[in-house]
């Protein structure tokens, strides 16, 4: 379950809850690039979707709540 450290900035972005055109535009890519990301991310975690992939992720890298600014 290694992610770049492009796709875990989009799941990051995912997980404080900006939509796929406002990490488009953060990330200064497009859209499309994002989605095929996002459905690259899914893939590779296994998860049934983005939401889940974002939950995935936090449980196997608890550490990632600190980095991602994400409490409680």
């Amino acid at each position: 379950m290694r992610l770049s450290p492009k796709k875990i900035r989009i799941l990051s972005l995912l997980a404080q809850g900006f939509t796929d055109k406002e990490i488009s535009q953060k990330l200064q890519i497009s859209t499309r690039t994002i989605q095929t990301h996002i459905s690259s991310i899914v893939l590779s975690l296994n998860a049934r979707n983005r939401v889940n992939a974002v939950a995935l992720y936090m449980h196997k890298n608890p550490e990632a709540k600190l980095l991602w600014g994400i409490y409680g």
